[in-house]
């Protein structure tokens, strides 16, 4: 079993901001591996399927990016799932954009959604997929850039990001995540 986690904000205003980019990344795998249908399940959104003979699930948080550890608990208690088969992905500015960086542990860096996965699980140790989204120049705020829409201009670059880190989601359901680091921060 494997539950890749988008993490996002809900509703239409947001569906586009570079803090959803774990969000289209869940989405446009989902798509691609034929996991239409997604259920209100624990503060989330559901999908599950199998994909190359591996039970996957999609969860998307509904909580808002600040509790998004809330629906992973709920997730994980529900199902009794291992931490080890969760891999989360979401919008880091210390990536540069167009990049992805795989991760098994670390800090939040700031990032409220992992603050709070860090808050539920209670641990920094778990399999991370960072979508680059770059800082915003200086001086303007970061909740406004980070709640901002991507770029006509960056849209190319941004789908090739979103395929990239899909190969990774799909290389992981059949190596580990070690080798899926080895393999996509080169």
């Amino acid at each position: 079993m494997k539950c890749f986690v988008g993490l996002g904000n809900p509703g239409k205003q947001y569906e586009h901001n570079r803090h959803n980019v774990g969000f289209m990344a869940v989405d446009r795998f989902a798509e691609k591996c034929n996991i239409r249908s997604f259920q209100n399940k624990g503060k989330a959104l559901l999908g599950e399927g199998n994909v190359n003979g591996v039970k996957v699930f999609i969860l998307k948080p509904m909580t808002y990016m600040n509790l998004s550890g809330e629906a992973v608990r709920a997730f994980m208690d529900f199902y009794k799932a291992d931490l080890a088969d969760l891999i989360f992905l979401y919008d880091d500015m210390d990536t540069p954009f167009g990049q992805i960086r795989l991760r098994y542990q670390g800090s939040a860096g700031g990032h409220n959604g992992i603050k709070s996965i860090i808050q539920h699980t209670g641990t920094q140790a778990f399999n991370r997929i960072r979508i680059g989204i770059s800082r915003p120049a200086p001086g303007y705020p970061i909740v406004d850039y980070v709640l901002s829409n991507f770029a006509k201009g960056e849209s190319a670059e941004l789908e090739k990001t979103i395929e990239h880190t899909c190969d990774a989601m799909e290389f992981s359901l059949k190596e580990s995540f070690e080798k899926t680091m080895a393999k996509f921060n080169a």
